[in-house]
């Protein structure tokens, strides 16, 4: 695969998830309904900009360039990338709470201002973010989406360093969710997307039928990483297999078909959305993705996630125009996206 390409499906997914939580963050808490009234009987396919003329993108795309800074910072610095990475969320979290203090500033984003912008980040984000500079243990059993919402840059920074296996980026997408999220259903839901993205931003040329297969794929690897949690794997999988079903269902409504997977506020949840839009559109990314924030739930993650994935097959070059324009941050996660491939 050209070396051109690997770093377009990279910026691509990059750009793809802040599409997602940029188009989903407007509706976020809305029901169904509501977006139908205040967008037409479509719902929202274009961006709410602000007074200043951007779409904004939420603590999702934050927590996101955070992840992707951890990471170069390890390859920088020659540490553990759990370490450098729970780091880069310290400061993150001082963007957010004024009250918090830390000594370090490894990561350059830190110095923007859009980055200090409250966009209701995840309560559990901050609280076990907390515990960590007050040096407490992080105890929870939280599997909300603020941990798999975040992880597409362990993918991306695989498919740039072909010399790590596919089962250490997966152990690692794992870990990385785990620093906030405990249940395990977190940690599976993690690894799974992580797998994903990766196997479609390394191959040449993805289709839906490739798409398909790297979904067995990924669930056979992650279920060999948790063979001592057979409930939760069974539940994950059965969630996963439900949503390839319902995207063969084209008489379906698509927001009825999500009804069925959930609301997207919780790991599993989002992530099975995310794969039925992916699904349900792999020729578009524009249709996945205005599918996968129209409805009762976590619009900006669910949207997120499938811009990643949706980014990861198509490449930066073939996301719109239009959703590139007012893109709040658009060059600053094209840079970073630019560093992770260049590690």
């Amino acid at each position: 695969m050209e070396e051109y390409e690997i770093k377009n499906r990279i910026r691509g997914s990059f750009i793809g998830g802040a599409v997602g939580d940029a188009l989903g963050y407007p509706v976020e808490f809305k029901t169904y309904q509501r977006i139908v009234s205040l967008y037409g009987p479509t719902g929202i396919t274009r961006y709410s900009l602000s007074r200043e003329s951007k779409a904004l993108v939420s603590d999702d795309t934050q927590m996101t360039l955070y992840t992707a800074c951890g990471l170069i910072n390890a390859n920088k610095i020659g540490q553990n990338p759990v370490v450098t990475t729970t780091r880069a969320y310290i400061e993150w979290l001082c963007t957010q709470d004024s009250s918090t203090k830390w000594p370090l500033q490894e990561c350059w984003i830190t110095d923007l201002e859009e980055l200090h912008s409250l966009r209701a980040p995840g309560n559990t984000c901050i609280s076990a973010l907390k515990a960590i500079v007050n040096g407490q243990k992080v105890l929870n059993n939280s599997k909300g989406c603020g941990g798999v919402m975040r992880i597409a840059p362990v993918a991306l920074y695989g498919a740039s360093r072909p010399t790590i296996s596919l089962t250490s980026l997966n152990t690692l997408a794992a870990e990385l969710s785990q620093i906030t999220h405990k249940h395990p259903l977190s940690s599976i839901s993690s690894a799974f997307i992580s797998h994903l993205i990766y196997s479609l931003a390394t191959d040449e040329e993805p289709t839906e039928d490739s798409l398909r297969g790297y979904v067995g794929d990924a669930l056979r690897a992650v279920s060999g990483m948790f063979l001592d949690d057979e409930r939760n794997m069974e539940y994950f999988a059965q969630l996963i297999h439900r949503a390839i079903v319902l995207a063969q269902n084209e008489d379906m409504a698509e927001v009825e078909a999500i009804t069925l997977l959930g609301e997207g506020w919780v790991a599993e949840e989002s992530a099975a959305i995310a794969l039925y839009c992916a699904l349900r559109h792999a020729d578009s990314f524009e249709s996945a993705v205005v599918a996968a924030v129209n409805h009762c739930g976590d619009s900006d993650s669910t949207g997120a996630i499938t811009g990643n994935i949706m980014g990861a097959m198509v490449g930066y070059d073939a996301i719109p125009q239009y959703f590139k324009d007012n893109l709040e941050l658009h060059d600053v996660i094209l840079k970073v996206a630019d560093q992770l491939y260049e590690c």
